[in-house]
């Protein structure tokens, strides 16, 4: 039977109880994981689609986390299901909206159980509205939002910048600072309540900076014509003799300047860079310099200068390069590199990453003993509450 190492991280102690789903609430359940928590991930014991077949240790948004089976569908399972939210500090379900209504297990079932419980609900449209209940990934909630409008080049159809935008950065971590805002408030009235972590919310409050610029009349709605998406030459990416990219970003003046210097670009060639009707001149003279180097030789120049520089790296290539290897940046687990848990503490550091894992039923009662105390874990046993708990699938 298999120990779990102890906990370590700004939120060692803290409960959470994770329903499976796909990749927004995951990755804030590892979030929360990387820096301490103990989190129980519920899984079903029917086969089901939930992303890219891959195989279990390359199943990243798994890490850091105990798992076990239950079957939903049946009394003891949800009778089990229950008994654990009842000792959860937090809840995290990425479902349709009704779905865990439907189960028994919604939140008003679950906070009259444990009245001090944060129920954390991630979902693409929020929990009500027009399009609560329609289907939809990453790329249609940033439509809805004007982010995808805004990114790509002038004259080009908008650029799906992967499932960051939306996913992620507008679902998993304003679910994860959703939960832990309510968790500081519950820890000081006693009561939990219902986080809505709906994605539009999260990619449109993301865009607030560019909402408020746009209101100014500082940017234009105009895809590629703003300095920071592509349209101003001195914040852009070029090409390099050996076919891969570099990036500047040398927006303030005494920046600009440094990196004229060291391409050898005269000062008084570009008088006026904010001057956009010459924004293509500048751009055709960066993307001509650039094209004599390679990438390496432009790092060795321009890298930890002032000029505001980095080279354009694909993910193969991020763990070698001399920062980032210096900060740890990449980890390897069960030889799988992957990135180190992220922010970091001075003196409550993450403990070591810990890999995706399966659980027979006996792990899966150890890891419940854990959570209920002896005492409290026998009774539960013995009155059968826990017949529902399987173990996980092997995948």
């Amino acid at each position: 039977m298999s120990k779990s190492p102890s906990a370590a991280g700004p939120l060692a102690g803290l409960k959470v109880v994770e329903f499976a789903g796909l990749g927004p609430a995951p990755m804030a359940a590892m979030l929360l994981a990387d820096q301490g928590a103990t989190v129980l991930r519920i899984e079903r014991t029917e086969a089901v689609e939930l992303g890219m077949k891959r195989a279990l240790r390359h199943d990243l948004l798994q890490r850091g986390r105990e798992p076990l089976a239950l079957d939903l569908k049946s009394a003891a399972g949800r009778a089990a299901a229950m008994e654990i939210v009842a000792q959860a500090d937090a809840l995290i379900e990425g479902f349709r909206p009704g779905v865990m209504e439907r189960l028994g297990l919604g939140p008003e079932a679950c906070l009259a159980r444990n009245p001090r419980l944060v129920f954390g609900r991630m979902t693409g449209w929020g929990q009500h509205g027009p399009l609560a209940q329609a289907a939809g990934h990453d790329v249609n909630y940033i439509a809805l939002t004007g982010a995808l409008y805004g990114i790509g080049r002038q004259g080009q159809p908008p650029t799906i910048p992967m499932n960051l935008v939306g996913d992620f950065g507008g679902g998993s971590l304003y679910l994860a600072f959703g939960l832990m805002a309510a968790l500081f408030e519950a820890g000081r009235s006693g009561r939990g309540q219902v986080v809505d972590a709906g994605i539009v919310d999260g990619a449109l409050s993301m865009l607030t900076m560019q909402y408020g610029s746009l209101a100014a009349g500082l940017v234009s709605t105009e895809r590629g014509s703003n300095v920071g998406d592509g349209g101003a030459p001195f914040y852009n990416v070029y090409e390099c003799a050996d076919g891969r990219w570099v990036s500047v970003a040398a927006v303030e003046t005494r920046f600009f300047q440094e990196l004229l210097q060291r391409l050898d670009i005269p000062e008084a060639d570009h008088p006026d860079r904010w001057d956009r009707s010459r924004w293509p001149q500048l751009h055709e003279r960066l993307t001509a310099c650039f094209k004599t180097r390679t990438r390496d030789e432009w790092s060795a120049l321009l890298e930890g200068s002032d000029a505001c520089f980095a080279p354009v790296l694909a993910m193969n290539e991020v763990a070698a390069h001399p920062h980032m290897a210096e900060r740890g940046a990449i980890v390897e687990v069960d030889g799988v590199p992957q990135p180190a848990p992220a922010p970091r503490f001075s003196r409550t550091p993450a403990g070591p990453v810990r890999a995706p894992r399966t659980a027979d039923r006996a792990d899966a009662l150890a890891t419940l003993a854990s959570w209920f105390g002896a005492e409290r874990f026998a009774t539960l046993l013995e009155d059968g509450l826990l017949d529902g708990v399987h173990g996980t699938r092997a995948t």
